[in-house]
């Protein structure tokens, strides 16, 4: 199996190729540019470097959600514009479950964090051991307080992943909380993880069409928080 994976719900842009498990290219690129403007580019030049073409790809992975409102929408679109009309078979991933995919090297309490803003994380806890990542918790929307109450019972070493590590490991250091340290390399989104996570979907028979791709928000948007409180503020 060949699977095309996408992931745009952070600053970074990222697709990937993975054949049978085995990640075959992977491209990302952290330079501020759009994801608009990269992805298609950097999928097509990926393909014709592994000698591949769309027509070649068994399955198309994004990564849905949470994170950035317009790239989670970027992803999305592209993937239902390539797969449109072609019955190949897609995958929505959880942003957090494959950012913790990225640490199933490890042994330990797995927790990767996006920065939501306004003092929360997008986040999740998953434990990491030989037989691979087990998810403990959904995946939330939450105070890094509350995140840190959460992670007092766990006496395993604990792991931070994501575009939030800094600002997670800081303040769960200050509410005392220790973390182990995670090497740069694995902290940021990686489509690769989302194609491995999307393989799995699929042999679980969970995969989906096209026109059933949605983001997955966890939050409102700013957008509509804004609008909705300036209604409350009339009334």
């Amino acid at each position: 199996m060949i699977t095309l994976a996408f992931d745009s719900t952070a600053k970074a842009a990222s697709c990937a190729v993975v054949k049978d498990g085995v990640a075959i290219g992977c491209y990302t690129i952290d330079n501020g540019l759009t994801q608009s403007e990269l992805l298609l580019p950097m999928a097509e030049d990926m393909l014709h470097s592994l000698k591949l073409d769309f027509s070649d790809i068994d399955l198309y992975a994004v990564s849905v959600g949470p994170g950035s409102f317009t790239g989670v929408r970027i992803g999305v679109a592209l993937v239902k514009g390539l797969a449109f009309g072609k019955s190949t078979p897609c995958a929505s991933v959880s942003t957090i479950e494959a950012l913790a995919e990225n640490l199933s090297g490890l042994c330990g309490i797995i927790v990767p964090c996006m920065d939501a803003r306004r003092a929360q994380v997008y986040t999740g806890i998953f434990r990491s051991c030989k037989n691979g990542i087990e998810r403990l918790t959904e995946d939330m929307a939450i105070p890094l307080s509350e995140l840190a109450e959460m992670l007092r019972g766990y006496a395993e070493p604990i792991y931070l992943v994501g575009d939030g590590y800094d600002v997670a490991r800081r303040a769960l250091t200050e509410l005392g909380i220790g973390t182990e340290s995670t090497p740069p390399l694995l902290r940021l989104e990686n489509a690769a993880s989302v194609a491995i996570v999307a393989e799995r979907i699929y042999s679980r028979g969970e995969a989906i069409s096209d026109r059933d791709i949605s983001p997955t928000y966890l939050r409102v948007p700013q957008a509509e928080r804004e609008r909705l409180e300036r209604e409350a503020d009339k009334n």
